[in-house]
């Protein structure tokens, strides 16, 4: 870093020090900063698109400490890691040897099955647990 870009990013963490993230209100104050230099976007200089990004790693480490993650439903898994990888219901065939049973799965006319799990966990080389989370509907009617 140059001279003058290293004053620059200096002196924007004199203004607004870049620390851990511990609670609500110092989210919003290192959100209201990015958001100003967001404003200036796409014109920031090199020093502040730098700050900006320690910024935005504070606010990201805050968020994943914070955020619980709520288990997919086995299907939703099912769909995403489809997405994920391009694969259509053709695809699955190797796990549920016909279409129609990897459409009624799909569509939720059929629960998965103990031999299901296994062959999709392998399949996508993930821990079979992944797909024994409850269904949503079952678990909030709980």
């Amino acid at each position: 870093m140059i001279r003058g870009s290293k004053d620059e990013f200096l002196g924007l963490c004199r203004q607004f020090p870049p620390r851990p993230i511990g609670s609500a209100r110092q989210l919003r104050r290192t959100q209201a900063v990015v958001n100003r230099l967001l404003d200036k976007a796409p014109r920031l200089s090199r020093p502040e698109r730098e700050y900006l990004h320690v910024l935005g790693t504070l606010i990201h480490e805050y968020e994943e400490r914070t955020t619980p993650l709520q288990p997919l439903d086995p299907v939703d898994l099912l769909r995403e890691l489809m997405q994920e990888r391009g694969l259509r219901q053709k695809d699955l065939l190797p796990v549920f040897q016909t279409e129609s049973i990897a459409s009624a799965v799909l569509h939720g006319k059929r629960q998965l099955h103990k031999k299901h799990i296994q062959a999709l966990a392998r399949f996508f080389r993930i821990s079979s647990a992944a797909f024994l989370a409850e269904p949503a509907a079952a678990s909030e009617a709980a």
